[in-house]
């Protein structure tokens, strides 16, 4: 997708916000961990490790309401069976919001799972799920989420893989007013992740590692409790086209091609989870 490079927004409530280019010392901070998480490179990369007694965390230290956010991950490598990396927005409180990837791990030589949700007052059970078409554990990848009031697009090195649209006109609540933080962790879940549990965690081969850089946002931050981007930026006629950006015919051929030879779970066309009817915002007719 031709997303916009924003240089500056202006929020309407007279607060600058300025697009983040990706010095984690600034954007982040380490949540958990009691070590194993790093940042290092004067702020241009970030791991995360996982051993037998812990995982790690980090945190935005913004909260953003509506963006384009990207983030390059290398993935733990080899047999990873057993962990999880997380990498998502959200909200806190009871019916709170969130935009989720999520990466399985698996058995050396099969493939990560990707796992996506979209969690809106408090309600997911939205999961698509993918395999990747290239080893995300042997270099940087790109994935990024475009969240603006009309829809989500996650994407993967450019390439849209799925489309979550506001649907409030049939009464599918959308994430559009709770602020989200990014995080990211990397933790033990050998009791289901891999092939259902059956699969656990060879901790011979910790500590377990993945590593980030280049992040990249370009979003309006909350600012004195509300956030809303404006348009009145002189210094460039486009600095939030991500807020009303679309799929044009390009990337809606790319978003079938991934969804038809990589998809291999998606919950609207689940039919025994949802006896009684597919969820509403499953009929797009």
């Amino acid at each position: 997708m031709a997303f916009s490079r924003v240089a500056l927004l202006i929020c309407t409530v007279g607060y600058f916000v300025i697009a983040s280019a990706g010095n984690f010392h600034q954007d982040f901070d380490i949540t958990w961990g009691d070590g194993r998480a790093k940042i290092l490179n004067n702020g241009e990369l970030l791991t995360l490790s996982l051993d037998k007694a812990s995982g790690s965390g980090f945190q935005s230290k913004n909260e953003y309401l509506f963006g384009k956010i990207d983030m390059q991950l290398k993935l733990v490598p080899g047999n990873s069976a057993g962990t999880v990396t997380a990498y998502y927005l959200s909200s806190k409180g009871a019916t709170w919001d969130e935009i989720d990837f999520e990466f399985l791990g698996n058995l050396s030589g099969d493939p990560y799972i990707l796992h996506t949700n979209v969690f809106s007052q408090g309600k997911g059970n939205r999961e698509q799920q993918f395999y990747l078409w290239f080893d995300p554990t042997a270099d940087f990848h790109t994935y990024s989420i475009l969240w603006n009031p009309q829809r989500i697009v996650f994407s993967v090195d450019g390439s849209p893989i799925r489309e979550f649209k506001n649907m409030e006109s049939k009464g599918v609540p959308f994430p559009k007013n709770q602020a989200m933080r990014i995080y990211s962790s990397l933790w033990n879940a050998d009791d289901w992740v891999t092939r259902g549990g059956l699969v656990k965690t060879d901790w011979t081969q910790a500590p377990f590692t993945a590593s980030y850089r280049n992040f990249n946002a370009n979003a309006c931050t909350m600012s004195s409790g509300t956030s809303s981007c404006g348009s009145n930026n002189p210094s460039s006629s486009n600095n939030n086209v991500w807020l009303s950006e679309e799929l044009d015919s390009t990337d809606q051929e790319r978003l079938k091609w991934v969804q038809k030879n990589y998809m291999i779970y998606d919950y609207c066309s689940d039919t025994q989870r949802f006896p009684q009817g597919l969820p509403s915002e499953c009929n797009t007719a």
